[in-house]
């Protein structure tokens, strides 16, 4: 009895101690948690934040890097370098109003690697052809063509026309009789100060625009731009078709000079982006490098446009070519032909030979049948088999 009494008591302090080890994680986790407002398993399972700004840095100095190395000559790639302009390299004046500007752009761009042309550009935004109050191209031109010297002539106007001849008496309502003769005047005008000084043109037709009315009026007007090029002898650029969809409407957007979708006009409906400048540039550059030749070559090195080689084939020494009839490789017998081409032969006309072709073409007769050959088609009989 003493003895179960000793162990009785002797286990109660163990028991007690069980439960005080238990009770006091719970009590200093409960304040734990509602300071943190983390679960256990987000304090067991979370990541290290010291971990996760080393491996943030380390992203942006690969980044930098890569950065870095596109920009210096050494990276993995290099700026294409534009080669520098010839002194006496073709000058192509570019005139006209806003559109002209943009022109200009892409057209720069289009010859960047032709050391042998360079672009000028003259334009005026607000200028056009019905308002020489305001800029007259026409007492203007012949100034800037003395200061500039063009090999080209590059036009590129109308889009501010849309108005009615103040400076004429009566004034001329837009687009009137009297009004689309007037303009047709003014442009041979500007057509003519080109080709009096023996420089060749190239003149581009406006786009369509966002308004009905206005792109009515742009249609107008490259009727009467591509009539006047062609009465001056002049080179008529019609970019019409390629800021327009398959139905004839005005569009925002459409295939680069590459094919590829862009935004070739800006919201107003009116002015061009960087990708439409370099599409009109696209449309002048081909009559552009037919004109200029040689001198819009990109390896053109030293040599100026002035003094570029003409090739041509000089056809003075030739020496004269006698030709015979060959020998047919369908005759059987070669009609006797021992010769080569080339070789005299002379042929008497009272020596005929009976070939086998002459027997075939002239007396329809064939020659006979090798035996045993396919088109053997003689019958021999065969003696008759003895009995024994």
């Amino acid at each position: 009895m003493l003895q179960s009494k000793v162990f009785k008591l002797s286990g109660w302090p163990f028991v007690a101690l069980a439960l005080l080890a238990l009770a006091l994680p719970l009590t200093y986790a409960v304040p734990s948690f509602a300071q943190n407002s983390q679960t256990l398993f987000q304090r067991l399972f979370k990541p290290n934040r010291k971990e996760q700004r080393v491996k943030r840095k380390t992203k942006r100095s690969k980044k930098s890097k890569r950065r870095n190395s596109r920009q210096t000559n050494g990276g993995t790639t290099t700026a294409k370098k534009i080669p520098d302009k010839l002194e006496n390299a073709r000058v192509v004046l570019v005139v006209g109003d806003f559109l002209a500007g943009g022109l200009a752009e892409g057209l720069e761009t289009a010859f960047q690697d032709s050391p042998g042309i360079r672009i000028m550009e003259q334009s005026n935004g607000s200028s056009g052809i019905v308002r020489d109050d305001y800029y007259d191209w026409r007492a203007n031109l012949p100034q800037i063509i003395e200061a500039t010297s063009p090999s080209v002539l590059v036009f590129m106007i109308g889009a501010n026309d849309r108005q009615d001849f103040r400076t004429t008496e009566p004034r001329y309502r837009r687009r009137s009789d009297e009004w689309l003769k007037e303009y047709e005047k003014r442009a041979t005008d500007l057509a003519k100060i080109s080709t009096d000084r023996n420089i060749p043109f190239v003149w581009v037709g406006v786009p369509s625009f966002s308004k009905r009315s206005m792109t009515a009026d742009m249609l107008t007007y490259n009727d009467i731009y591509k009539r006047v090029t062609e009465l001056t002898g002049g080179n008529f650029v019609d970019i019409w078709d390629g800021f327009v969809n398959e139905a004839g409407a005005y569009v925002t957007s459409g295939p680069d000079i590459n094919g590829q979708p862009a935004r070739l006009r800006s919201s107003d409906g009116i002015n061009v982006t960087r990708a439409g400048r370099r599409k009109i540039a696209f449309y002048a550059e081909k009559p552009l490098r037919k004109i200029l030749g040689n001198a819009s070559a990109p390896d053109i090195g030293a040599l100026g446009p002035e003094n570029l080689p003409q090739l041509r084939l000089d056809h003075g020494d030739a020496p004269l070519i006698d030709r015979l009839a060959p020998i047919a490789l369908n005759d059987p017998e070669l009609d006797g032909g021992n010769e080569l081409l080339g070789a005299t032969v002379e042929i008497n006309a009272t020596d005929v030979r009976e070939t086998p072709a002459r027997k075939l073409r002239v007396e329809g007769i064939a020659a006979p049948a090798k035996p045993g050959r396919a088109d053997d088609f003689t019958w021999k009989p065969q003696p008759a088999e003895t009995s024994q």
